[in-house]
């Protein structure tokens, strides 16, 4: 055997051994005490942070995102924000919420409790690891750790919220009190969730307001039925964080996503052609357009791709909660918004089509919303 043959037979076989340490996520690499990053996750250089045009120093550009004060849009000046809040949908896809009425307790126990989760020996962690898409519960890394042809750095706890009464049972019991903190911040997001979603539908026209609000009490319960996903994603410190990502670029496939970030800088959006990082703003949720909201606005709302950076000095803990309608639900444009001037742009979709689409192929960007257009 040559010489370059042996040192191509050690290094597959050196990848082998290391795949398995993979799937285990990136805090089982880290407590291994790596001081490089694995190739598995070092990204080609046109997908490497700062290395694409407009993205040099990219994490020293920060944005501030339209700001959208929840108590005001329950209060007189509803119209007015009502207009901002269209604008941010508009222009930015994102906003932070704030004065949004979850008590800080209820925040401060879910990220504790979250950053807890994480410390936990892996034997505990990987009792709740699955590939199903569908599992009530999901410990992972990556994306798609299945698909992926590069992982990211980031391991994530999935928690499927629908309904709680049925997947309670299944969510992890350690830490004792993470089902409980857990229970209650879904809870009081999926209020939020709705009130926000009768406001954007407002903006959009599709809805009146009135008083009693009769006639949007279907609507009211499609959203208080609707799916949740509340995603804990932990970032442990990287030893190269220029050669990866927490999360590659992408858009969320429901209606609106809310984040709850720490005080560790990492989201970023592309806003006019840059990558431009979002400050955490104490008390406050960094609100999202989805996919889903683009296509039922007919293309009027844009879901706007976000990616996660890493650093080397500190891990980093951020929890999304992910809303949409439910599952059996068909998404389409509102036929309230299509005419001669503006056609529908979307074909109809549902949940069930986007866990096949992401269950057969590696996520790219907004590849699925592209999969919907009809132009």
């Amino acid at each position: 055997m040559s010489p370059a043959m042996s040192v191509s037979v050690e290094i597959n076989m050196e990848d082998e051994q290391l795949e398995s340490q993979y799937q285990k996520g990136v805090r089982h690499l880290c407590e291994s005490g790596i001081t490089k990053i694995p190739r598995k996750y070092i990204l080609p250089i046109s997908d490497r942070p700062n290395s694409q045009k407009g993205d040099h120093n990219a994490e020293n550009l920060s944005i501030k995102l339209p700001i959208i004060d929840f108590a005001e849009l329950q209060g007189s000046n509803r119209s007015q924000i009502l207009n901002s809040l269209a604008k941010a949908c508009e222009e930015f896809g994102f906003f932070q919420l704030i004065n949004h009425g979850i008590a800080s307790d209820v925040i401060l126990s879910m990220i504790d409790v979250a950053k807890r989760f994480f410390d936990l020996p892996f034997d505990e962690r990987a009792k709740y690891m699955s590939s199903d898409m569908r599992s009530a519960v999901r410990y992972g890394t990556s994306v798609n750790q299945n698909k992926d042809g590069v992982f990211c750095w980031r391991d994530f706890l999935k928690l499927s919220c629908n309904p709680l009464s049925d997947v309670l049972p299944f969510w992890p019991s350690s830490p004792v009190d993470l089902r409980e903190a857990a229970v209650n911040y879904s809870k009081q997001t999926k209020f939020l969730y709705v009130m926000l979603m009768e406001a954007i539908m407002e903006s959009l026209g599709l809805v009146e307001a009135t008083k009693d609000k009769n006639e949007n009490e279907s609507l009211n319960e499609l959203m208080e039925d609707g799916s949740q996903l509340v995603v804990v994603n932990c970032y442990p410190s990287c030893p190269e964080p220029d050669l990866t990502l927490g999360m590659p670029p992408h858009s969320d496939y429901g209606l609106l996503t809310l984040l709850l970030q720490d005080e560790v800088k990492g989201l970023q959006i592309q806003h006019e052609g840059k990558w431009v990082t979002v400050e955490p703003m104490p008390n406050s949720f960094v609100v999202n357009v989805g996919d889903h909201l683009e296509i039922t606005s007919n293309g009027r709302y844009k879901s706007v791709l976000h990616r996660v950076l890493v650093n080397s000095s500190k891990s980093r803990v951020s929890v999304a909660s992910l809303h949409s309608l439910p599952f059996n639900c068909v998404v389409s444009p509102s036929p309230k918004l299509i005419n001669e001037a503006n056609p529908r742009r979307y074909k109809d979709t549902d949940f069930v089509t986007f866990l096949d689409y992401i269950s057969s192929c590696e996520p790219k960007s907004k590849n699925f919303l592209e999969s919907r257009k009809l132009t």
